[in-house]
């Protein structure tokens, strides 16, 4: 991969820009791999308290369906012509900061 800006540094110059992107790479790769693994062990956590708790799942459902409901007649209403503001989502109701913006 060769880069026009290299043309006019130094060989010491264009070392030290090609380690500091390797560098860069990696430690974005590194952040990469751990919000990975992060985001792994976020959704064991959930498939087990869910499947210890069958009640919460089924609210949690019924929850989802009830957005994603809203969320269809919202669209509905836009294809029609209706430009009223969005209603208050249904899980912000419950957890403030939730909300559609």
């Amino acid at each position: 991969m060769y880069n026009d800006e290299y043309d006019n540094l130094s060989f010491e110059e264009q070392l030290h820009l090609t380690e500091s992107l390797i560098r860069q790479r990696h430690n974005q790769q590194m952040f990469l791999r751990r919000n990975a693994q992060l985001l792994q062990q976020e959704l064991s956590f959930e498939a087990e308290l869910l499947e210890e708790n069958p009640e919460l799942a089924q609210t949690i459902h019924s929850f989802n369906m009830q957005e994603i409901q809203a969320q269809q007649q919202e669209l509905f209403g836009v294809i029609q012509g209706d430009s009223t503001p969005k209603g208050q989502s249904v899980w912000s109701k419950f957890f403030p900061g939730l909300g559609r913006s």
